[in-house]
């Protein structure tokens, strides 16, 4: 597709909420919500995994102020899960709304509900709980069929099968293969044979979880939450509280920043229980401690990767095992765990005779982990990038010379990527254009600065998917009100992606109008029209094409009114953005004409809504290259540079596009270097807070170059694919080859400390 012959696809627009935000308006769920309404604050357990024995409310209850407390005796005895997934969802359902067993340190004992504060802060120190502290499971390595079990309850309940046996603590268990790997590895030059751990990195998105309850006129559960997917919420509130979904509605303002810890409904069902309890308004905000102990943080991985190869660098054979901790519950297990090898293997389609892709996802008694940006492809590119570059080095050969000769090609199968072809794929293209962007041949071999320390850089390559396939599914309201402009409609969730935006580009380039002449309005499950949510990177590819096709109705529809008017048929009118014209007498008439005739009289609403689902998720690719400066003494590490290139498709708005890249790198970087979460002996997260808990500021970064490779995919809307998680997978191996270079040290645990690097330097040079 040519982009160049587009008025408002593949142009840079600010989002449409720009001002707003710049001007400090009143946009998120707590600006935009009463403030009259009950605190709600959740007691949680000290203790990793026990009984509750017993618990005493009552001097607590006579807190002035307190309107409420409810303990495990109050809430339904109905299990559910609170991954916001397509039903019917992969995720056991594990889950009550309060459990007598408590399952880690932070799992909620008891809602607390009253007028301030203070008066909930004060009701929580007064609650007198007694537990029976049982055994717990904090090293995933032993938690399968370990004797402790993290759920022995009997109605545990997988609405689907996945392998999960709750009484040998997994959650998902399964084994892809194609070719004889076996056969394959013992007939390579070179086996490289590694493991890799990633830990538990936080979202650390701006706004915590946070959710405000009432009763509507109607006496419906109304629920505003900063949430990515306000129909599962629905789905997850009606299971849990036992009550129709028709009696439930969801909405969602404006998000400060998601990440994926928000398609989770982590907290919505407390204020909803206590408003249904109540009858009185509840709101819940999160507190940054319990965002970082009991939130939805990315699943901890170790990865081993076998990778047999010739002499000569050709990879033949890629055989991975992923061991996934869970946590305390389900949700998202089964899911996260298979783009660890769905998302790495198939990058080495091009060279790739046999591979071998087996997993377990296990519980442990700590903090439930859940979805984030790369959904555990993140961690799989890492392992398996970090083995590519191992060969390289091994056999001293450049590794973009050596992913040149094996990587991925458009029109190539992918049968470690579910069979699917690759009709759009320019990553040979982005690996020569960081090349050369980067300067690869002359920052590639290390420079001694003096002072002890070094320069030194690495690359990787990654690839991502735009959907999940025959799954995921968008919609979209197209209207044409009586001024000529248009109404959009979405269910997906704006969460500073620009998704708002880039959808309204795609009607303004449909509907041949300008982008201020589209108002955008979402997501409201009373209002909206089904959408999965925004999660899978599926919104520009899925619901853009729910656009496309809604425009293309709108428009027939209008021409249909049209004619009716001008006294001829339909193909005899031309739609020209403005007004529809006769083809053969050249009278026309105005939208504004068109919209006023529906309203008097008419039969046909100008509105159009459209759905699309896809049978395939058409993979982006980014190349990504780091320089960075090493301390040889105190294992500093500084990102000088970071360059990527990045095909996803056509680019909708190349100036978010490139936003998104840029963030998503810094947050891989901070997974890399600064970003770790650790427990005590007794299962405690030590980091509590961003005062503990370290993540990069833009200061901490130095140049970061961006740039994009189009391709086009003819399944997209304008040609386009995902772009919102692929840049998140690159700077881990990136940097961890840039560090190996510099030390002649490989590390293979994430994140990669200072200490970390000094300490082996020591242990080397001894």
């Amino acid at each position: 597709m040519d982009v160049k012959q587009l008025k408002t696809v593949g142009r840079s627009f600010p989002k449409k909420d720009a001002m707003q935000l710049l001007l400090g308006k009143p946009v998120y769920t707590e600006d935009i919500t009463p403030e009259d309404a009950l605190v709600v604050r959740i007691l949680r357990s000290p203790h990793a995994n026990a009984i509750i024995t017993k618990i005493q409310t009552e001097t607590a209850k006579k807190v002035p102020g307190v309107e409420a407390i409810f303990t495990w005796e109050d809430v339904p005895s109905t299990r559910f899960a609170i991954a916001g997934q397509t039903f019917p969802e992969p995720s056991p359902y594990d889950r009550l709304i309060l459990d007598r067993h408590v399952r880690f340190a932070g799992d909620a004992v008891a809602i607390v509900a009253a007028e301030t504060e203070k008066a909930a802060e004060r009701a929580m120190r007064l609650i007198r709980v007694e537990y029976e502290v049982l055994d717990a499971v904090l090293d995933f390595r032993s938690a399968k069929d370990n004797s402790v079990l993290v759920h022995p309850e009997e109605d545990w309940f997988p609405p689907c099968e996945v392998g999960g046996d709750p009484k040998r603590n997994l959650v998902a268990s399964e084994t892809d293969a194609d070719g004889d790997v076996d056969a394959v590895l013992s007939a390579c030059d070179i086996v490289i044979d590694r493991t890799y751990h990633t830990k538990a990195f936080q979202q650390a998105m701006m706004e915590p979880f946070i959710v405000y309850t009432d009763l509507d006129r109607y006496g419906r559960l109304h629920v505003v939450s900063s949430t990515q997917i306000v129909f599962h919420t629905r789905r997850i509130l009606s299971r849990a509280l036992g009550i129709p979904k028709s009696r439930i509605r969801v909405e969602k303002p404006r998000i400060g920043g998601g990440f994926g810890a928000k398609q989770s409904a982590v907290c919505e069902v407390y204020p909803a229980f206590v408003t249904i309890k109540t009858g009185r308004p509840a709101r819940l905000i999160y507190t940054r401690t319990e965002v970082q102990t009991a939130g939805s943080p990315r699943h901890e991985m170790e990865i081993r990767v076998r990778l047999g190869a010739s002499s000569d660098g050709t990879i033949r054979a890629l055989d991975l095992y992923t061991l996934s901790n869970t946590g305390a519950y389900g949700e998202h297990g089964p899911t996260t765990v298979g783009l660890s090898g769905h998302k790495s293997i198939p990058l080495y389609t091009g060279s790739l005779e046999a591979y071998r892709f087996s997993y377990d996802v296990v519980y442990t008694n700590h903090q439930s982990a859940g979805a984030y940006r790369g959904y555990g492809a993140t961690q799989g590119i890492f392992a398996v990038e970090s083995a590519v570059n191992e060969l390289a080095e091994r056999l001293g050969l450049d590794p973009t010379v050596l992913r040149d000769r094996c990587m991925v090609r458009e029109g190539m199968v992918m049968p470690a990527y579910y069979g699917e072809l690759t009709s759009a794929c320019a990553l040979d293209r982005c690996m020569e254009h960081c090349r050369q962007l980067f300067d690869w041949e002359h920052r590639y071999p290390v420079r001694d600065m003096g002072n002890g320390k070094v320069r030194a850089a690495g690359v990787a390559m990654a690839m991502q998917g735009s959907c999940i396939s025959n799954v995921d599914v968008g919609s979209a309201t197209v209207r044409l009100s009586e001024d000529g402009t248009y109404n959009l409609l979405i269910g997906a969730a704006d969460m500073g992606t620009g998704c708002d935006t880039i959808l309204a580009q795609m009607v303004a380039e449909c509907m041949d109008c300008s982008l201020d002449d589209v108002a955008v309005f979402g997501a409201d499950t009373d209002a909206s029209p089904y959408d999965s949510g925004s999660y899978a990177s599926s919104t520009t590819y899925i619901t853009g094409k729910a656009v496309e096709k809604a425009c293309g109705d709108l428009k027939k529809t209008i021409c249909g009114i049209a004619a009716e008017m001008l006294g001829c048929t339909q193909d005899e009118v031309v739609f020209d953005g403005s007004s529809v014209r006769s083809a053969a007498d050249g009278r026309s008439v105005t939208l504004t004409d068109i919209a006023y005739r529906t309203q008097a009289g008419g039969t046909v609403a100008p509105a159009a809504t459209a759905s699309h689902s896809s049978p395939i998720s058409p993979p982006p690719f980014m190349v990504g290259m780091a320089e960075i400066e090493l301390d040889r003494m105190t294992g500093e590490v500084k990102v000088l540079d970071y360059t990527a290139v990045v095909d996803c498709g056509t680019p909708v708005n190349p100036a978010l596009a490139r936003i998104q890249t840029e963030g998503g790198i810094v947050q891989g970087i901070g997974h890399t270097l600064y970003e770790n979460v650790t427990y005590n002996d007794r299962g405690r997260p030590i980091e509590s807070s961003f005062m503990q808990y370290k993540i990069p500021t833009r200061l901490d970064i130095g140049a970061l170059n961006v740039e994009f490779e189009a391709s086009c995919e003819p399944t997209g809307p304008f040609g386009a694919k995902s772009i919102g998680e692929i840049v998140i997978n690159t700077p881990a191996p990136a940097i961890a080859h840039a560090i190996y270079r510099a030390t002649s040290v490989w590390h293979r645990e994430l994140p990669i400390t200072p200490e970390a690097i000094a300490m082996t330097n020591t242990d080397a040079q001894k």
